[in-house]
């Protein structure tokens, strides 16, 4: 049975820590010393005996690089000759080209304090060093079109939202580095006029939308939910009476509310739409929070200390009523379908009381207000009825 080969890959090879010869396959070998310091070793034998030869410290010298000098000398050897006397001869002088990775990496780190939350920039990262395996150790400037499509084709139809995304992102970074000098030339990475030539149309299926509960039914559900204890059947009882998303009820802190004004203020960097959002509270909701216990500075803290409940914790709530076909998101749809069917408000207003944008970015910024005294008696039509 042939032996395995290329063991290793660009991202293993980078977060390889435990100290000891790593191989690849074909006499090659990642050496990793109890300092952290890397290189690249090649073991054979010869005359019955190991014999052993650096290639080059790691990253300095790529996996790419490496394999290609493992190669050679095993060609060397299948020509009789042995390679001991072979050197390579690293110089300080000689300008390695950057890699995609070495790039990607960076851009990332750039543009991270940029993007609003943890999750998004953890996927940026995730989704690059997943699915660039091909290109992570090739220069940057060598990335072509055959790259683009090695690395797309095998999850275009099966996961092809994550593979528009990984596209997306890949573009964004070779032109990034192209406005660099890095490269020249077209994106192989582009879209329109270039893959959307190449792979195949990804027919789209209908919509699907958040399952929510009636709004017909949400005064008997509510009944059920007061009888419940536990903080997540209170934070599940306040996002209904918001119409707030689930993030913005786990992580509401005790200072963003004002009972005094009855007003709760969601900070921007915590909001969608990254603006700040005042929520009018009704009578219910005043009630409901101040018979909450302050624990510590969530309204609803979790069980380790300075954390909030999970995401789970509301949906959980729903399941163990049995009613695990709906979503906690679905009842921002319950309260938009009964103001349009019941209270009869106008569009702006609902939508607004959603955290929406509505109009073009022209009228938005003409309209200043954010109408919370109309938004005050909506919410306060709403609570009544679900009571």
């Amino acid at each position: 049975m042939a032996r395995s080969i290329n063991k290793l890959n660009a991202i293993t090879a980078r977060n390889l820590t435990k100290p000891g010869l790593h191989a690849d396959g074909r006499g090659l070998y990642l050496n990793v010393e109890k300092s952290g310091a890397k290189s690249w070793r090649y073991i054979f034998k010869h005359a019955r005996r190991r014999r052993e030869l650096g290639l080059g410290s790691y990253p300095t010298v790529s996996l790419a690089e490496a394999r290609s000098r493992a190669e050679e000398l095993n060609q060397r050897r299948s020509e009789g000759e042995c390679p001991t006397s072979y050197r390579v001869v690293e110089t300080d002088d000689t300008e390695q080209p950057t890699t995609f990775g070495e790039f990607a990496t960076d851009y990332v780190d750039l543009q991270k304090a940029g993007w609003k939350n943890l999750k998004h920039r953890q996927q940026w990262r995730n989704s690059l060093e997943t699915y660039c395996g091909p290109i992570w150790d090739k220069s940057i400037s060598d990335v072509d079109l055959e790259d683009l499509q090695t690395i797309l084709r095998p999850i275009w139809l099966d996961k092809h939202e994550t593979a528009s995304r990984v596209r997306g992102r890949i573009e964004r970074v070779l032109d990034a580095a192209r406005l660099k000098g890095l490269r020249t030339g077209e994106n192989p990475a582009a879209w329109r006029g270039n893959l959307a030539l190449l792979l195949p149309k990804v027919r789209k299926g209908p919509k699907r939308h958040q399952p929510s509960m009636p709004y017909q039914d949400a005064p008997e559900f509510i009944s059920r939910l007061r009888s419940n204890d536990g903080l997540a059947s209170r934070a599940l009882e306040l996002t209904i009476h918001t119409a707030t998303r689930t993030s913005e009820v786990l992580h509401a802190r005790w200072d963003e509310f004002d009972l005094d004004v009855a007003v709760w203020t969601i900070p921007a960097e915590r909001m969608k739409a990254g603006r700040a959002h005042r929520v009018p509270l009704s009578e219910q909701v005043i009630a409901l929070i101040e018979a909450l216990p302050r624990q510590n500075a969530y309204l609803f803290p979790g069980a380790k200390p300075d954390k909030p409940l999970s995401n789970m914790s509301m949906l959980q709530v729903l399941r163990r009523m049995g009613l695990g076909r709906y979503t906690v998101h679905g009842f921002r749809s319950s309260f938009r379908d009964w103001a349009a069917d019941v209270a009869e408000v106008p569009r702006e207003i609902a939508e607004a009381a959603l955290a929406h944008q509505v109009g073009s970015e022209v009228e938005r910024a003409y309209r200043r207000g954010d109408a919370l005294e109309q938004r005050r008696d909506l919410m306060r039509k709403w609570s009544k009825f679900v009571v």
